[in-house]
């Protein structure tokens, strides 16, 4: 079987890389110290929200600190955080062979461009992953939602099909990732709602305050996505567009049309949740962030999302008080939308 690289081995890099190696795929993890004597003592323990399970022992996982580890690769599934991208781009590019696969597996939009600058002599895609996944334990990680892997369609990953298809993860190709990416960022617009609520998601989707709060930020990003001429890919049941109408909804009926929304495991939290609760910096930048660009080069405002980004920050340096009510957000928010251009309130 082709010999797979997952670099920036985290939750998600863990999950897909264990899911591979449980399925007969040479597999090389690539990430931190703590993670790697994490993974040596306990081995990995997978499930998923249908209740299936995988154990990989530890003498069964190969584990490197070290970008040399990915030179025998033919497929690297680089899975850092998107600050990390240029620094994974710098540490793989004079170690890949010629040829190998790249897929970026990341939020955000240009990861993938950035790592093809650095990477010239390989194949560079871009991905998306819909599915959440929540650590559960020491090498425990559970995917709490459903979905499958998406990739930017190209012959080079021929070979790999049937590797992704046997551990049960086909991947879904697009000509275009482009649609595919700004969808999966407009759900990714709570990811900074939900680090704010400090909730469980299913918590915080279950309140309509917080949804609210989401609604606002898509329906700002969807029209400068239409005046941008970019449709986004349906990733849900329902088209992008009728998202904010649906999450506006009374609880009661949210929950009765939106169930596979709240078909999250119960202690799931957004990735930035963790970040923020981890003292990491998050990935807000390249979400809120992207629609605050967009903005930018329409000649247009992004002001709910551009607060969003600044709240954020703000947690991200313990300015300000580590959970917001649904209802004060809301009102904050909704003050933004309305601030005269060039108006910044502080943070609350």
């Amino acid at each position: 079987m082709a010999r797979i690289c997952i670099y920036g081995a985290g939750t998600i890099g863990c999950y897909l890389g264990g899911r591979l190696l449980a399925a007969g795929s040479a597999v090389i993890f690539v990430g931190r110290k703590h993670l790697g004597a994490e993974l040596h003592r306990h081995g990995l323990a997978l499930s998923e929200y249908h209740g299936r399970q995988w154990r990989l022992p530890p003498a069964g996982i190969a584990f490197s600190t070290n970008a040399a580890a990915a030179a025998s690769a033919e497929l690297v599934l680089v899975t850092v955080k998107s600050a990390g991208t240029a620094t994974a781009a710098a540490e793989l590019a004079p170690v890949l062979p010629p040829g190998a696969v790249v897929l970026s597996l990341q939020n955000g939009l240009g990861n993938a461009e950035l790592l093809r600058a650095a990477l010239r002599h390989q194949t560079v895609l871009a991905g998306m992953v819909p599915f959440n996944v929540v650590r559960r334990g020491p090498g425990a990680f559970h995917q709490g939602s459903e979905g499958q892997p998406h990739a930017q369609a190209a012959s080079a990953l021929a070979p790999f099909l049937e590797s992704f298809a046997a551990a049960g993860l086909p991947l879904v190709q697009h000509r275009d990732m482009k649609p595919v990416l700004w969808a999966k960022l407009l759900l990714n617009l709570n990811n900074a709602v939900n680090a704010l609520a400090a909730l469980p998601l299913r918590e915080e989707l279950g309140q309509r305050a917080y949804r609210q709060c989401l609604a606002l930020a898509q329906d700002e990003a969807l029209a400068l996505l239409a005046r941008a001429g970019i449709r986004p890919a349906r990733l849900t049941p329902l088209p992008a567009r009728l998202l904010p109408a649906v999450l506006r909804l009374p609880d009661v009926l949210f929950q009765r049309l939106a169930s596979k929304m709240l078909a999250i495991d119960p202690l799931a939290r957004s990735s930035m949740a963790d970040d923020l609760a981890a003292g990491r910096a998050t990935e807000v930048d390249w979400l809120n962030g992207e629609v605050v660009r967009l903005a930018e080069r329409l000649g247009q405002r992004a002001p709910v999302n551009a607060r969003l980004l600044s709240l954020v920050r703000a947690a991200e340096q313990g300015e300000v008080r580590p959970a917001w009510a649904g209802d004060t957000l809301l009102a904050e928010l909704r003050a933004a939308a309305t601030e005269p251009a060039g108006a910044r309130s502080a943070p609350t």
